[in-house]
């Protein structure tokens, strides 16, 4: 792997160490830096908050906290595609990024669909309404991709250095705790939720600071924080890295035309790879779309990325049969809109 981040070894260590499984206990730095001491990095839990303190402050990472799983939470989330005309490309983003609607928008590489959205709503039926107003005020016809099975969620971004496979795993930390079968929330995990969204405070004892600014008791969301790991709602909790700032610039989204009996075999080996951060299976378009299952990975350079597409495709054959025409890779080029999903109208949608 090549270097592409100016950082110091206790920086990678603690990077590639805890982009999840972050103790929940009441003061957690302390067992994560046993856990890197034991693994020959030589840092206290007072050094370690203040590295990830100047990792925020330089932007190297997003957040610090709990990866929510909005789609446990409440509303729906959907993947769009549509071609925006040269000569009109600014205008019909503009309309698309005008719908508040609209969290993500990137421009792809591809020689029609070129503008890739996705559509967050409290209300399923308002995903209809939303593209229906995007068509009539661009003319443009719009391609609605939902996921119809996950098979891995899961962007690590590693780097070169210590621990560099990563997975120092210290979730079972903490209180035991057991999954609960409602489908809506209670106020106090709305509350919650909304406030994790934004990450855990910087602090030597983070749960219980979140816990005064919601005036919830410590142990009350410590244990609300594991549970929601056991159903879902939480996907992970750790450090969320800004994957531009570690050199992760190369975002290719690899399309696939996968025989439909092949799809769960091929989606759960695509899925054991550590570079693929998204792998989900979606429905095709006749005439305009073919591909029924999404890779995503990110890479630090163009070959890099071409090497792990590279490893995609032979996977995928040991499973089926591929043709040049059954595959692409559509790399984003532009950031067109990133407001991040409004998990607080979805939450409030599903609150009992």
């Amino acid at each position: 792997m090549q270097t592409d981040v100016d950082l110091g070894r206790l920086d990678r260590a603690i990077l590639n160490a805890f982009q999840g499984g972050f103790p929940v206990c009441a003061r957690p730095f302390e067992p994560a830096s046993a856990a890197l001491r034991e693994r020959g990095i030589d840092l206290s839990a007072s050094a370690m908050l203040e590295r990830l303190q100047s990792l925020d402050e330089s932007g190297t990472i997003s957040r610090f906290g709990a990866l929510v799983n909005a789609e446990e939470i409440g509303g729906t989330a959907t993947l769009v595609a549509m071609h925006a005309p040269a000569d009109r490309f600014d205008e019909v983003v503009e309309e698309v990024n005008s719908h508040r609607e609209v969290a993500h928008n990137y421009e792809r590489e591809h020689d029609h669909l070129n503008v890739w959205f996705v559509v967050s709503v409290a209300d399923v039926d308002a995903v209809a309404r939303v593209l229906t107003a995007i068509e009539d005020a661009t003319g443009q016809e719009t391609y609605n991709m939902p996921k119809q099975r996950e098979f891995h969620v899961g962007a690590k971004f590693l780097l070169d250095g210590p621990i560099s496979d990563g997975g120092v795993d210290l979730s079972e930390l903490g209180p035991t705790v057991e999954a609960t079968a409602a489908e809506r929330i209670s106020p106090g995990e709305r509350d919650l939720i909304v406030e994790l969204q934004d990450g855990l405070p910087l602090s030597a004892t983070p749960y219980a600071d979140l816990a005064a600014s919601i005036d919830r008791s410590p142990d009350w969301v410590r244990e609300t924080i594991k549970r929601f790991l056991l159903e879902g709602k939480v996907r992970r909790v750790g450090v969320i890295p800004n994957h531009y700032a570690l050199g992760y610039t190369v975002n290719g989204m690899t399309v696939w035309n996968i025989p439909d009996e092949k799809v769960e075999a091929v989606g759960e080996a695509v899925a054991a790879f550590e570079f693929v951060t998204h792998c989900y299976e979606r429905p095709r378009h006749d005439g305009v779309w073919p591909y029924n299952f999404f890779a995503m990975t990110h890479g630090r350079s163009t070959e890099e990325s071409d090497r792990r597409v590279a490893e995609i495709r032979d996977r995928i054959s040991d499973h089926c049969e591929l043709s040049a025409a059954d595959w692409e890779t559509l790399f984003s080029t532009e950031i067109l809109k990133k407001t991040g999903i409004r998990l607080r109208e979805r939450a409030d949608a599903n609150t009992a």
